[in-house]
């Protein structure tokens, strides 16, 4: 049997971790945004668009400048937004973090503001003679009830600093408040957002197993048109590498981590199940091999985007003036998941009670069980061949209804969840072959209409495609090698206008592949690696003529190429400002003004 010990990911990027493991690079800093080519350079670079914005100068209310993250201590803040009065056309978080060169884990980063997540990413792991730095965006606009309130915030970036592992994280952040002007008009936002978690100031809350459950008791306004709950799903610890692992009664046969694979995000009001979410695989820059996240990283892994889960048929239920509990959980938790979720109200404008019920629910007769399948074989010799499958798709349909000073709405949110996993394995005294083919996938209808009449429409379809191909071959002298290659993408289609008429649509498309190979003497010493590659690309396009194309290749951990604009009007990228190119949640609201002006 191969000399592997447990998860795979995990033995890789602890033992080198612990081995001391140091990167010699050389400092430079080009984000793929920037106008000079990043070619040459050996730091963070990503094909990633910036969040778009209109014109005029923002208000900037700052929120920490170049707060040191040396120990797992908060760093609190105020925040008083009173010199950049509303209402704004756009909201914008910009952050900005370094980690000084040396040893250290790649860490999780969180801003928060009144219990509120603001941000939530992982960090670049530094090496012996580079430091790296990046920035970070994220359109906070429907956040814009919170955001203008004077309230407490605070960052935290857990980070262990002694004699072995020496990188120190820094980082700043503010937040830009762009004016409303006759071409860009005050955005529709949720009237309240409200948290889920105990935490006043913000913190995120350990989902250890299934029946764990991040939640919140309120008793909310009595006027809700719309409700939607924005969920951000982390793994860590033991779950760091949930992708690979396979059911416990597999696990001994193939050396890997038990407790299967299938993760998905549920939700629930009054313990009722109201909603699903995929959970998007990411993987951190110190995970499977750190070699492969150098200088691009994997696909959201400094800047996660949450996902918005449709409650709008529950809005009368919402409106009684009773104490509701909405809670989410993720499906397959093994120790553990870091959850945080936001609670985003629309209110009725001409009126003070809304009242209605939920009248169709099939997603509470639908647990979420995977069907597990299995054609592992051991021969006499040992070796073992053969896949592990498990596959889960629902589909369900959730109506509501509220009386409301528009009239009687009726609500419907229609969804198909899916997740499609199988783990192949070629087992042998001298190799460990393990491949890892995975989509999680969400297909979402929102409609709302009185009568015959249509009063919107909103189609969202994301898919998350996972591939990894892991290869382990021990040679006669006991010496080993390690091979990876990976492929992760994040796929996203939006539809959307009143009255049943498509007035927008975009499309996007986010894709990291990576390789490189990790050699050990007999003595489990790192020696080296080579073939290192890595691609991103990322695409763009809506039905507003917006077009945005950036693709950034490196070889031997240095960026060989970079290119901007292809496929584009004129090879030049060119973004709309109500856009969201970045992947960042949109409920529908997203329509094109008059007056359209690009970035």
């Amino acid at each position: 049997m191969s000399t592997k010990e447990g998860c795979v990911a995990a033995y890789l990027v602890r033992s080198l971790a612990l081995a001391g493991l140091t990167f010699t690079l050389a400092a430079g800093a080009f984000p793929a945004s920037a106008q000079a080519s990043p070619v040459g350079s050996q730091n963070v670079t990503v094909a990633d668009p910036s969040v778009p914005t209109p014109p005029g100068t923002p208000c900037v209310v700052q929120l920490f400048t170049s707060d040191t993250f040396d120990d797992f201590g908060t760093r609190p803040f105020s925040y008083d937004p009173s010199g950049c009065p509303g209402p704004w056309s756009k909201v914008v978080l910009q952050a900005n973090f370094a980690v000084t060169a040396g040893v250290q884990y790649d860490r999780t980063a969180n801003i928060w503001l009144s219990g509120v997540n603001l941000f939530f990413g992982t960090t670049q792991e530094p090496g012996s003679t580079l430091a790296p730095s990046w920035q970070v965006e994220r359109d906070l606009t429907d956040y814009s009830a919170l955001l203008s309130q004077p309230g407490q915030g605070q960052a935290i970036c857990g980070n262990l600093v002694n004699s072995t592992y020496n990188g120190v994280i820094t980082g700043s952040a503010s937040l830009l408040f762009y004016p409303v002007t006759r071409v860009a008009p005050a955005a529709q936002v949720a009237n309240a957002v409200y948290p889920l978690g105990s935490d006043p100031v913000g913190s995120t809350v350990s989902l250890n197993s299934s029946t764990d459950q991040l939640a919140a008791t309120l008793t909310l306004p009595t006027n809700v048109t719309r409700a939607y709950l924005d969920v951000f799903a982390q793994s860590q610890n033991d779950d760091e590498f949930w992708y690979t692992c396979v059911p416990d009664q597999y696990a001994a046969e193939t050396d890997e981590c038990g407790g299967g694979n299938f993760r998905e995000v549920e939700v629930s009001i009054d313990g009722v199940p109201a909603g699903a979410a995929p959970v998007y695989p990411w993987v951190y820059t110190g995970g499977i091999d750190p070699f492969l996240w150098e200088p691009t990283p994997g696909v959201q892994t400094l800047n996660f985007m949450p996902y918005r889960v449709d409650l709008t048929p529950f809005a009368g239920l919402l409106s009684n003036g009773q104490p509701h509990t909405v809670a989410m959980s993720v499906q397959g938790a093994n120790d553990y998941f870091s959850a945080t979720a936001a609670l985003l109200l629309f209110l009725d404008p001409g009126a003070t009670q809304v009242t209605g019920a939920v009248t169709y629910n099939e997603l509470q007769n639908m647990p979420p069980t995977p069907t597990i399948g299995s054609t592992l074989s051991t021969d006499s010799s040992g070796n073992v061949t053969g896949a592990v499958s498990t596959q889960l798709s629902r589909h369900y349909l959730i109506r509501g209804y509220a009386n409301t000073s528009q009239g009687h709405v009726l609500s419907s949110v229609q969804a198909t969840v899916t997740f499609a996993d199988t783990q192949t394995f070629n087992i042998t005294s001298s190799v460990y072959s393990q491949v890892t083919s995975q989509v999680s996938a969400a297909a979402t209808t929102s409609e709302s209409s009185i009568g015959s009449t249509i009063l919107s429409e909103y189609q969202d379809e994301v898919r998350y495609p996972f591939n990894l191909s892991f290869v382990e071959t021990v040679a006669a002298d006991g010496s080993a090698t390690y091979a990876s290659t990976i492929s992760q993408k994040l796929q996203k289609t939006e539809t959307h206008g009143p009255s049943g008429t498509t007035q927008y649509s975009a499309t996007l498309s986010n894709s990291v592949s990576s390789a490189d190979t990790l050699a050990f003497d007999a003595s489990g010493n790192f020696t080296g690696n080579s073939g290192t590659s890595n691609t991103q690309t990322y695409s763009f396009d809506d039905s507003a003529g917006g077009c945005y194309n950036a693709s950034v290749t490196s070889a031997a951990n240095v960026v060989t190429g970079f290119t901007t604009g292809a496929n584009c009007p004129n090879q030049v990228n060119h973004l709309f400002w109500y856009s969201h190119p970045d992947g960042s949640p949109d409920n529908g609201d997203v329509i094109p003004p008059k007056g359209n002006t690009a970035q």
